[in-house]
């Protein structure tokens, strides 16, 4: 379907792509996997000598939210390079082909490589009724799914609906619609939770694939743990201010306008793992927080039931609370995660002291609980 030159630095040339920028990809891509510089050289080797897998992208029970998310990054034109890194056969939103043409076009792959494409999948899948709910070709996405997942390398679940379910499965759910991994047991998926998810770590995850011929490591829900091993909480720009006890107490207030703290405004920064604040969006220029909102922890297990409302103050805050001043708090030291990062060598580590988290009312049996426990502070008397 796509056309390639014989070798990526020509296929970028004819792109505009300049050489500075592709190294500044291969620069980027590196870190984002938190891999040390030393690994730009072999990530760089990889890509140019990559031998281009089919990626087959199909979209069910979606806004499509996913595929503008990486369509419209800019920076380091990572549309451009993940095209030519890949051979992308079928994508409703981008492919040029329609109806029987494109179908035909998928069956080929999957007869003719077996096993050795990867599968991107978006949006939920509906089990009710068979899954009449989504249909496409006059196939339901659970039969498509079921063929395209079985037969791939692996898969990638891009988005909230595709890893777990996201809004579609929010509460009363008619489809009864379930992410990917339900939907297909026992295939090799990659989750990546957020609604949308972000471009970056998508395309890392591909570069991941290239350059070592495996998937990235992976926490207990799936999920990459270069881009997920990481309390948001532990990077935000505004953590200081929560240390000290400085917090938004309404929206326009003065401390809105300096950039303190959000937690009193239902940020669910503290029990959300993410690499937003390390990443970004929009080109890495900002995300949610920074730009003066919550977050709503939009790649934590079943967000839409569990973070709900998103405008609540969450229990169990880890730390010393948030109903103290900044001189009650003194040398408080709050924060609490060890993550180690088995993959490359990569870890992570934080202070403090960790008890069990508190139970919190569930609205019901199937919610799953938060993905970080609640943190007990200490605190140190200054010398």
């Amino acid at each position: 379907m796509f056309q390639f030159d014989s070798d990526l630095p020509s296929a970028l040339e004819r792109r505009g792509i300049s050489r500075r920028t592709f190294l500044g990809f291969c620069a980027a891509m590196t870190a984002t996997l938190a891999l040390p510089p030393r690994f730009i050289p072999r990530v760089q080797a990889a890509l140019e000598g990559a031998d281009r897998p089919i990626l087959i992208w199909r979209e069910f029970q979606d806004c499509a939210g996913n595929t503008e998310s990486l369509l419209r990054s800019s920076h380091p034109a990572i549309a451009d390079i993940v095209l030519e890194l890949f051979s992308l056969e079928y994508h409703e939103t981008v492919m040029a082909g329609a109806g029987k043409q494109a179908e035909a076009a998928m069956e080929k792959v999957i007869q003719e490589q077996k096993g050795k494409y990867l599968a991107v999948i978006e949006g939920a899948i509906p089990m009710g009724q068979g899954g009449v709910f989504c249909t496409v070709g006059g196939r339901t996405a659970l039969d498509i799914a079921r063929q395209v997942c079985s037969n791939a390398a692996a898969t990638i679940a891009v988005g909230a609906c595709a890893w777990d379910g996201g809004l579609v499965r929010g509460a009363p759910n008619p489809t009864e619609a379930v992410g990917v991994q339900e939907a297909v047991p026992g295939i090799k998926v990659v989750n990546l939770g957020g609604c949308p998810h972000n471009a970056a770590n998508t395309v890392a995850v591909l570069v991941h694939y290239l350059t070592f011929k495996e998937l990235p490591a992976l926490d207990q829900y799936g999920r990459p743990l270069f881009a997920y091993g990481n309390i948001i909480h532990d990077q935000c720009e505004r953590r200081a201010h929560y240390d000290a006890g400085r917090f938004v107490e309404e929206w326009g207030d003065e401390g809105h306008r300096k950039g303190w703290c959000l937690y009193k405004m239902g940020c669910k920064g503290p029990q959300t793992n993410y690499n937003c604040p390390r990443v970004g969006w929009n080109d890495g220029t900002s995300w949610p927080v920074k730009s003066g909102h919550g977050c709503i922890g939009c790649a934590g297990p079943r967000f839409w039931d569990t973070m709900d409302p998103f405008y609540n103050r969450l229990p169990n805050v880890p730390g010393f609370g948030a109903d103290v001043t900044a001189g009650q708090v003194g040398l408080g030291i709050t924060a609490a995660t060890a993550l180690a990062f088995g993959a490359h060598g990569v870890a992570s580590a934080v202070r403090a002291q960790v008890r069990p988290k508190e139970a919190v009312e569930k609205p019901d049996a199937n919610k799953l609980p938060a993905e970080t426990p609640a943190i007990q502070a200490t605190e140190e008397k200054p010398e």
